[in-house]
């Protein structure tokens, strides 16, 4: 066979390549297809738009995190973490207050990166739409390379502080020699990387992993007819959503007299992967129950935004209803 290219891993395919080969040894993976009819809630969200423009508008992304959010709390068991030993037979689990999001990000650069989105389960549509454009702005000012190593060995001093000696020999080796040899930045240049403040490009604390993950696989092609059945669960987290693009498919709909239907309806796929070590499927129903709930009235984004926000919708209708 004619080989055409060889490409050995950088610092970023490393890092992916070791935590999905960690994911898929260790975790006992269960997933469910959760297929919800978004016709009213695509309707309501254009409404929700109608005023917006440019950074102002609200995503359907930033919508949908924020509506796996309001899952989130009412199954806050899918927010944790688990510890476990086989050998001993012990383990726990760590539920967290706070959500944070890890979400892979393509970057303006055409590159993915997975962002830790802090607190997004405190946050309105207004200071999560500007929380993620802050993140692109920084985005462009960040060496992915030298934000990715940084990642690298923060993990690695993880592994030598939980006895993974021989591990963390092995990572130290393979980062350092042959043709995989991480590259980064070294004396000058990497003191003016340094001197770039924190405010205004990527850190590690931006990187570290976070509560649960969430891919939007949807965005990344809108017109796809499928969905994901299966996604690596992060360990330590216990659980993974994919979120896939809006499709009209055809559905039984009811009148209010109950009587039934087909009619062409837009669908949104998601996939909901847990660790069945710490979850089991009655532990992601109060999950989807919720969604249930917004998806059937999804008038209740409107209670999302900011006070600012809503009053300043009022102010633009009243004007249209006048003019």
């Amino acid at each position: 066979m004619k080989i055409i290219n060889t490409e050995f891993f950088a610092i970023q395919r490393k890092i992916v390549a070791n935590v999905t080969t960690e994911s898929w040894q260790n975790v006992p993976h269960v997933s469910y297809m959760y297929e919800p009819d978004v016709t009213a809630f695509f309707a309501e969200y254009k409404r929700l738009n109608r005023n917006r423009s440019g950074e102002n508008k609200i995503t359907l992304n930033t919508l949908m995190l924020r509506v796996i959010a309001e899952g989130l709390k009412a199954a806050p068991i899918m927010n944790s973490h688990i510890e476990f030993n086989r050998r001993l037979v012990r383990g726990r689990i760590d539920t967290f207050e706070n959500i944070d999001i890890s979400m892979p990000t393509i970057l303006p650069n055409g590159e993915m990166m997975t962002i830790n989105l802090h607190d997004f389960g405190n946050k309105n549509l207004d200071e999560m739409t500007a929380y993620i454009n802050d993140v692109r702005r920084r985005a462009e000012k960040t060496n992915l390379a030298e934000a990715m190593y940084s990642v690298s060995i923060d993990n690695t001093l993880k592994n030598l502080r939980k006895g993974r000696i021989f591990q963390t020999i092995g990572r130290i080796y393979g980062a350092n020699v042959g043709n995989s040899k991480a590259k980064h930045l070294t004396g000058r240049r990497k003191k003016e990387y340094e001197a770039i403040p924190a405010t205004e490009r990527l850190t590690l604390d931006d990187l570290k992993q976070g509560t649960v993950t969430v891919s939007n696989i949807g965005s990344t092609y809108l017109g796809q007819k499928g969905a994901m059945a299966l996604l690596e669960i992060v360990p330590p987290q216990v659980c993974a959503i994919s979120v896939g693009a809006v499709q009209d498919k055809p559905m039984v709909v009811k009148d209010s007299k109950g009587n039934k239907d087909i009619e062409a309806r837009s669908v949104l796929p998601l996939c909901i992967a847990f660790d069945h070590r710490a979850l089991d499927f009655a532990d992601i129903v109060p999950f989807m129950k919720r969604l249930d709930e917004i998806f059937e009235d999804p008038t209740v984004i409107h209670s999302w935004i900011s006070d600012e926000s809503r009053e300043a919708d009022r102010r633009k209708d009243y004007l249209t209803v006048v003019a």
